[in-house]
């Protein structure tokens, strides 16, 4: 376990690179036309009576009543819009420069929404405490129980203005923060039998199994996960990130950064001038979506274009930061079947 300064400067190293935390290769925006509506479709009655809920903290928080008045991570929040449920208030990437919606806010009317910090450590107390808060709810990426994009400096006041719920979405594989979110979801009312939510799961589970069988056809094809930024390139370890991880067990073979790179940053990435960006042999190649990541499309250092899967053109999208809905996590796990079924050995 990285030690608390180590933990700070790891996640935020994560936050500008983007290269280690990654979930899934999201070439389009998952779903179709249908799916767009599925907050609408699966809104639930939220349940009367007590209301509880056990974290991955191990706490427990109690209610009277179900919140009806939620405040959440932009994932967090997309997550539960797609289960249908709506939250008040969020935190973290919600729009672009331009005003759109951040691929973060998945399929969410951001304009519906108050938005209490767009980026790091932007966090707006005031705004919050007057949406009179029941429940805050955010991901965790480390052990320490930290809520990701909750600053350290306001956490304390932010906490004494409602409880939290935490959902680790650390060192382990992505089936299970997506039972998790599942979890929270029925238990703020979600209709869980809705037939957009079972079909979701059910399309998960196919596109898993066409992904384990890709790997185990061509277990030759090497993929290397990367995040750009002006002055390095991130090359993300198959650890600590839950969708690597599953990726992992279904069988891809992922590029490993080196060891002694994984421990000057807490075993999440190693980070490649451009000049050494050719250091890992890779076939597939799949690059951080974030608005905080430079897009492939605008990369222009030669050595990456000069790059084998890239001249390939054997690179795709990968989604760092999951949207923990079954419905958000079925395009990244075609995605990434359909790459390395296609994928031509060049490294």
């Amino acid at each position: 376990m990285p030690n608390a300064r180590t933990a700070r400067l790891t996640r935020r190293g994560l936050l500008a690179a983007g290269g280690a935390l990654g979930l899934g290769a999201v070439l389009t925006a998952c779903g179709d036309d249908d799916a767009k509506d599925a907050g609408a479709d699966t809104k639930g009655a939220a349940k009367s009576g007590p209301w509880s809920f056990k974290d991955d903290r191990g706490t427990t928080v109690k209610l009277d009543e179900a919140p009806k008045n939620i405040v959440a991570f932009t994932g967090v929040a997309a997550a539960l819009y797609d289960y249908g449920i709506e939250v008040k208030g969020v935190f973290g990437p919600t729009t672009t420069k331009d005003g759109k919606a951040d691929v973060q806010a998945g399929d969410m009317d951001v304009s519906k929404v108050t938005v209490l910090g767009n980026v790091w450590d932007q966090f707006n107390v005031e705004k919050y405490a007057a949406l009179a808060p029941d429940v805050l709810i955010s991901t965790m990426f480390d052990d320490a129980g930290t809520l990701w994009y909750v600053p350290e400096a306001s956490k304390d006041k932010i906490a004494k203005l409602a409880p939290s719920v935490g959902i680790s979405v650390f060192d382990r594989q992505l089936t299970g923060p997506l039972q998790r979110m599942w979890e929270l979801a029925e238990s703020l009312g979600a209709d869980m039998t809705a037939a957009k939510v079972t079909e979701a799961k059910k399309r998960f589970e196919a596109a898993s199994e066409r992904l384990r069988k890709a790997a185990k056809a061509k277990p030759e094809i090497k993929v290397l996960v990367g995040s750009a930024s002006p002055e390095l390139f991130y090359v993300s370890g198959s650890n600590l990130s839950i969708d690597l991880e599953y990726f992992k067990a279904l069988g891809v073979n992922f590029v490993e950064p080196t060891e002694e790179a994984k421990k000057a940053t807490g075993g999440w990435f190693e980070s490649l001038s451009w000049e050494n960006v050719d250091k890992h042999k890779a076939d597939v190649i799949m690059m951080d979506d974030r608005s905080s990541a430079i897009q492939p499309a605008d990369i222009t250092e030669a050595t990456w274009k000069q790059l084998p899967a890239v001249k390939a053109g054997q690179v795709l999208s990968r989604s760092t930061e999951p949207i923990l809905s079954y419905d958000k996590c079925v395009a990244p796990v075609e995605a990434l079947a359909e790459a390395i079924e296609k994928a031509k050995k060049v490294s």
